[in-house]
């Protein structure tokens, strides 16, 4: 059974490396615009603003952490810890991982 199709698959399945377009892709390449050339301070600029941000976080950072720190020692100093609880976190995370597993294992049919 042959479609309309065939004689695509057939020149693109070939061992040839050229397809004859009768110089259409010639035509094509000579009717784009150049490539547009960035300018030369546009390097160094970035690579500057990269650098003041990572200064600026590096400033920051220690800071941030330690908020982040206390607050999540007071959130946590806060809650109450039972063997209930430890056993449905446990629980939790014993189901979410088998989940995970039998997702990832489930088969391509």
């Amino acid at each position: 059974m042959t479609t309309d199709h065939d004689w695509l698959d057939h020149i693109l399945s070939a061992d040839d490396d050229y397809i004859a377009d009768d110089g259409f892709t010639a035509r094509v390449m000579s009717a784009l615009p150049a490539p547009v050339a960035l300018p030369k301070w546009r390097k160094p600029a970035v690579a500057a603003l990269w650098g003041v941000a990572a200064v600026g976080l590096a400033v920051a950072a220690p800071g941030a952490m330690v908020d982040v720190g206390r607050e999540a020692y007071r959130l946590l100093a806060t809650v109450p810890v039972s063997i209930a609880g430890l056993a449905t976190a446990m629980l939790a995370v014993v189901a979410a991982t088998g989940a995970a597993a039998a997702y990832t294992l489930r088969g391509n049919d």
